[in-house]
């Protein structure tokens, strides 16, 4: 399908690496594709490119001609995917029975039953899986009712979204208010997902394999490193993950390989989960989604393991097992990665770099090393936000993380750099007994914060604004950021990977990792 913002080459990459792997099968394979820019549509990538619409009528004919053994919707993003019933509906009718094609792979009936809310919370009900408090609203007056009883702050966005698109954190009924018309206008068709704010958890990526004999195998457990709210398309993570506990992981595990079986997966599935640290009931885990097709993670996670996962999921939807396959346990990628979100904001002036539910990057980059400090650094490098080594660090956050910015604030320091907040940063890191240079806001006089990076006196932000307001207050100082090209970093995650790097740049040389040299054997 077409290629867009939110929907973009990892489906490329999964079409054609399942269109390579079936003509090893021995199968003639035919692409349909509208987009010139893709590699899917070069003309030696299928034996056959039909340069079209992905619209039912145009498949249907396509489908009619061809009269393929299997149709996969998988692979594609969204857009195959909202024909998935359609066309499953058209097979079953006397045109679609003479062509003798079918839907390879998970059913269309199991992927619309993990998209949809009611019928996925029945099956994680069934499982006793846990997910955050949720409710789905169709009126103004349901959503004020289900986010009090859910509990602000909320994650509220349109059902049936595509790359977190309308998607929204809310503090408080007014903004939720706003936020209802805005969302109506966008899909007045569907109605608004309403789902508890998890704070301070941090998020879990999951791709994993599942054959016909209902043999499931992780393919990578993926830690992110912005916290949850963040759009997982925008946000960097670890493979193998970093900090995650043993029993956080084999929940994490066992739940993925449970819901895999629940939707009959035949091919690739891709789970999203948090675990939140509470100081009350310890470390949870929690479901977000899962989607039982290809993710845009699966280039990553099959250049860190070597394991091609959309060619041995291709080949296990035209009937393989894994066993056949030799892939019976979940590999282990032989350095630590890091995949980082490449974000066009210079390419926009103006626009604020702040993080959030809607995702904004439009591509991404890949750190190997030997640390997870220098697989970092390199990710940053990559995506254009080479970190510095040194100079004057400044720092302003939100009351509810000064506690959690001492730790950071005290490494910057041990590795050299100076100190540079604004008024209440400044007074809670001089309690905590360390020297900090105090400036002043935009709005409170000169010289600023903003004077301050255009004369080039900073080389390293950390600024997390926490609600609507605050976001908006700290926009000058991101923009300002932004055209002097300062490395700004807006969640504490991302600052304490930060400062991981840095360490990992003062006392490492970079060295070049090539994927030939770590996965020296062909691909299955």
């Amino acid at each position: 399908g077409p290629n867009r913002i939110g929907q973009g080459i990892g489906f490329d990459y999964c079409c054609c690496h399942a269109s390579f792997a079936l003509q090893a099968e021995g199968f003639a394979t035919v692409m349909v594709n509208s987009n010139p820019e893709t590699v899917s549509t070069d003309y030696d990538t299928s034996d056959r490119l039909y340069f079209e619409p992905l619209s039912l009528e145009d498949v249907l004919n396509v489908i009619e001609v061809e009269r393929p053994v299997g149709v996969i919707v998988q692979f594609g993003g969204q857009t195959p995917l909202k024909l998935a019933i359609p066309l499953l509906n058209w097979l079953a009718s006397p045109e679609g029975l003479a062509t003798g094609s079918r839907i390879w792979g998970t059913s269309p009936q199991s992927i619309d039953a993990a998209e949809d809310r009611e019928q996925f919370e029945a099956i994680l009900r069934r499982l006793e899986i846990r997910q955050p408090r949720n409710g789905l609203a169709r009126s103004e007056a349901e959503a004020r009712a289900i986010a009090a009883r859910v509990g602000y702050p909320v994650v509220v966005r349109p059902s049936y979204v595509l790359g977190g698109r309308a998607m929204e954190v809310v503090y408080d009924e007014t903004e939720l208010n706003r936020y209802m018309v805005e969302a109506v206008q966008v899909e007045p068709d569907h109605p608004v997902l309403i789902d508890q704010y998890l704070d301070n958890a941090v998020e879990v990526d999951v791709d994993a394999l599942c054959d016909r004999e209902g043999v499931v195998v992780i393919g990578g457990v993926m830690e992110h490193i912005e916290p949850a709210g963040i759009h997982s398309g925008d946000s960097a993570c670890w493979l193998p993950s970093v900090s995650l506990s043993e029993p956080a992981l084999a929940t994490i595990r066992a739940w993925s390989r449970a819901l895999a079986l629940a939707l009959g997966v035949r091919g690739l599935i891709n789970l999203q989960f948090a675990v939140q640290s509470d100081p009350e009931l310890g470390e949870r885990v929690f479901i977000i989604e899962a989607n039982p097709r290809a993710s845009r993670t699966v280039p990553f996670v099959a250049k860190a393991t070597g394991v091609p996962l959309a060619k041995v999921a291709s080949q296990l939807m035209a009937g393989r097992t894994l066993a056949e396959l030799g892939l019976t346990a979940e590999p282990r990628p032989p350095l630590q990665t890091v995949k980082e979100a490449v974000l066009p904001f210079k390419r926009f002036p103006g626009s604020d770099t702040l993080l959030g539910p809607e995702m904004r990057s439009t591509g991404e980059v890949m750190g190997i090393a030997t640390s997870a400090g220098m697989a970092y650094a390199k990710a940053e490098l990559a995506a254009n936000e080479a970190l510095p080594t040194g100079g004057t660090a400044f720092l302003s956050t939100h009351d509810r993380d000064k506690l959690a910015l001492l730790p950071v604030a005290e490494r910057l320091v041990e590795l050299g750099f100076a100190l540079i907040a604004t008024g209440g940063t400044a007074r809670s890191l001089r309690a905590a007994g360390l020297t900090v240079e105090s400036i002043l806001k935009v709005h409170e006089g000169r010289p600023n914060i903003e004077d301050a990076i255009r004369s080039a006196r900073i080389q390293l932000i950390i600024n997390t604004p926490i609600g609507r307001q605050a976001a908006h207050d700290d926009q000058y100082l991101r923009r300002a950021a932004l055209d002097y090209s300062v490395p700004t970093v807006t969640t504490l995650a991302g600052a304490r990977a930060a400062v991981e790097a840095i360490t990992a740049l003062q006392q490492q040389t970079i060295e070049v990792n090539a994927l030939q040299d770590i996965h020296p054997h062909p691909a299955r």
